[in-house]
């Protein structure tokens, strides 16, 4: 038997891909499972982004690109953040990564030392916990319920914060609750941050342009009180359809970004020279397209929220960004089928995976018990069809 390191062992594996996998494999056994596990918009890649790599094919963009990613690259990610967000950034201070994962965990394995605590608002997503605890770090996830609409408190903020905490993860608009914070519930957070100057920001702002309010989206780059240790992370994945292009980064002080060039130039080096260019295209072209597939989301957000709200059992809030729905569950628990006991989150998603044939997220995942998520990343036939499938299982619980 070959040996496997501790650190590798010590890792839960994603329980988002494990569903996706379960439910590819019952599709390929003849299964007409509706999967609503993977947070992967249902869109085509918009034309002009494709268009851009067939001509970065043609133009021999095919070498090895810089560890940090093209200049081209990063310039043209800091004119959208100044444009978009108002935030000053020097191309130096940003490193292009294969996701927003891959630069979310280069900046943490960059930052943060063994016995380090990393404050985790939760629920959360699936991994920032594992992340931490692969650069040795600690992670003190802070809980909130579907009451509080999934957000943190400031005063829960400064009860976590000790002489240990060196940072604190923030997802806004949230995954996996669709939650998004205002501006005057960020500055509250900021205000006590602002007192703590050891603690690093990392603001992973992913579905920053999936939103249903009308007000402008808040980076916590934009806090001046925070700004000078505030990392910015994002992608092209979720708002131009590009999950599969693989292409992330980072904004960051001038000597974290630096070590996550370091780090990656031995790691992974630059990533896709063709994904790269797909990306220019992305924030210098048209941004119509990224209305369009907003306004689709918006419509099934509406959709999702009504029909689960008719289902018994199910607690539901409405999400103001990505598109994630996130259940409170729990009344389901200690019921049965006649075979099937549901006793936790686990359960009834494997129950819903098997008698529903609908494919959705534990909320112990995500350091949630008691919920689920459902991803509505996907037609509006596919929402109806879950939606009544999860409701007809769950009436045969008593």
């Amino acid at each position: 038997m070959q040996r496997i390191s501790d650190r590798v062992n010590s890792l839960a594996v994603s329980q988002t891909l494990a569903m996706s996998q379960k439910s590819a494999e019952l599709k390929a056994a003849g299964v007409d499972v509706v999967n609503m596990s993977v947070g992967e918009p249902d869109f085509n890649t918009p034309e002009h982004i494709k268009e851009a790599a067939k001509k970065a094919i043609d133009q021999n963009f095919t070498f090895y690109s810089p560890a940090a990613g093209y200049m081209s690259l990063r310039k043209a990610i800091a004119a959208k953040l100044d444009r978009e967000n108002g935030l000053a950034y020097d191309a130096s201070q940003i490193v292009v990564g294969n996701g927003a994962k891959h630069a979310l965990s280069n900046v943490i394995l960059a930052t943060v030392n063994p016995g380090d605590e990393v404050i985790i608002p939760t629920p959360a997503w699936v991994s920032y916990v594992e992340m931490v605890k692969l650069a040795s770090g600690t992670s003190v996830t802070v809980p909130s319920t579907i009451d509080e609409d999934f957000k943190l408190s400031p005063a829960r903020l400064e009860e976590a914060i000790t002489p240990r905490s060196r940072a604190i993860i923030l997802c806004s608009p949230s995954n996996p609750t669709g939650s998004v914070y205002t501006r005057e519930e960020l500055q509250a957070l900021v205000n006590v941050l602002a007192r703590h100057p050891q603690i690093l920001v990392i603001a992973d702002e992913i579905y920053e342009h999936i939103r249903y309010n009308d007000q402008p989206f808040v980076s916590l780059a934009s806090f001046p009180e925070i700004a000078d240790r505030t990392v910015v992370i994002n992608g092209v994945s979720k708002a131009y359809a590009m999950t599969g292009w693989r292409i992330g980064y980072c904004a960051a002080p001038v000597e974290i970004a630096k070590a996550v060039a370091k780090l990656q130039g031995q790691a992974t080096s630059g990533v896709s020279s063709i994904a790269q260019k797909a990306a220019e295209a992305a924030y210098e072209g048209p941004q119509e397209c990224v209305a369009a597939m907003c306004e689709a989301f918006r419509r099934r957000r509406d959709l999702i929220v009504k029909l689960a709200s008719e289902i018994p059992g199910f607690n539901v809030n409405c999400p103001q960004g990505a598109f994630y729905l996130f259940p409170e569950v729990s009344s389901c628990f200690g019921k049965s089928d006649g075979a099937i006991r549901i006793g936790d989150s686990n359960d009834l998603a494997m129950y819903l995976l098997e008698k529903a044939h609908v494919a959705s997220v534990s909320g112990d995942a995500f350091c949630a018990p008691g919920y689920l998520r459902f991803s509505y990343a996907t037609s509006d036939d596919n929402i109806i069809k879950a939606m009544h499938r999860v409701a007809e299982a769950l009436s045969s619980l008593h």
